[in-house]
């Protein structure tokens, strides 16, 4: 009999247990549920109709692979930094919009650092030691690496400082920005490229900048270069010799390039004006 009672006790209090354990955990998920149900809100898949525009090139711009050398020796391959957004800033120590700016990209690189690298490429041509001691003077949490004619080659139209190559995940340049950075806007681009779901609008912009490059190529006419002088197979030969001269102010564009980008630039002109000048001579 005490056997079979104590049995029988077990078995119910075995039931009660049972019953509490279930009771216990459908609350737990009760109360999940409706903490997850106050928490914050979602970002709105759509956007709204006071959302802030995001423009993005319509044809993301492919980059020539590359590796550099940051400040410390540290080897960066282009490749290592695909599946992240990646901003590439061309600046220098003497340059003050650039100065402003490095506060923004800092709080950009810790805010999202598991989705982008910001890499600065300084242009200053003093001692490498000035440039390391400037960044560390401004603790910049990001990699800095000197300019090369080769980075100039591959990021093609740096004619004024700062100037800012947007990188999407895919390697690909999405966006150019030419002088001091929006800090609101480059989050957002960040966020976008990223995947992170914003209240932004996109709109996709045709690259100027490849249209005024390829219309090098077919230029018929140099800003402020007098061809007129020339024979049409002499002008043509000049115009060709243009598309495969550089030009040296550093911009890493050919000289048609160059005058047809900036017309402005002090180091194109003479150079061009004595190349026709050269053609018109023979």
């Amino acid at each position: 009999m005490t056997n079979r009672g104590t049995g029988s006790a077990a078995r119910i209090r075995g039931g009660r247990f049972r019953d509490t354990a279930w009771g216990v955990l459908l609350a737990g998920l009760a109360a999940a549920t409706a903490a997850c149900s106050s928490g914050p809100e979602r970002p709105p898949e759509m956007p709204t109709a006071d959302a802030p525009v995001i423009k993005l090139l319509r044809e993301p711009v492919e980059v020539a692979p590359f590796t550099v050398a940051d400040l410390s020796g540290r080897v960066i391959s282009s490749t290592e930094l695909l599946g992240k957004v990646v901003i590439v800033n061309f600046w220098a120590t003497w340059c003050p919009p650039c100065r402003d700016e490095i506060p923004d990209l800092i709080k950009l690189q810790d805010k999202y650092r598991d989705q982008l690298v910001v890499l600065g490429i300084s242009e200053d041509e003093g001692p490498v030691e000035d440039v390391q001691a400037f960044v560390a003077e401004h603790q910049m949490n990001y990699p800095v690496v000197m300019t090369t004619p080769a980075l100039r080659k591959i990021f093609r139209g740096v004619t004024a400082l700062p100037t800012t190559f947007v990188l999407d995940r895919d390697g690909k340049i999405a966006q150019k920005h030419v002088g001091l950075l929006n800090a609101q806007v480059t989050e957002l681009e960040t966020q976008v490229l990223s995947g992170i779901s914003v209240n932004a609008r996109i709109e996709r912009v045709e690259d100027l900048d490849r249209a005024r490059l390829e219309n090098a190529a077919h230029a018929t006419e140099i800003p402020g270069v007098d061809l007129t002088t020339l024979t049409p197979a002499k002008r043509t030969e000049a115009i060709k010799a243009m598309n495969a001269d550089d030009c040296t102010c550093g911009c890493g564009l050919t000289l048609a390039e160059c005058r047809i980008n900036d017309p402005e630039c002090p180091v194109s002109l003479p150079l061009a004006q004595e190349l026709a000048k050269r053609f018109a001579a023979n």
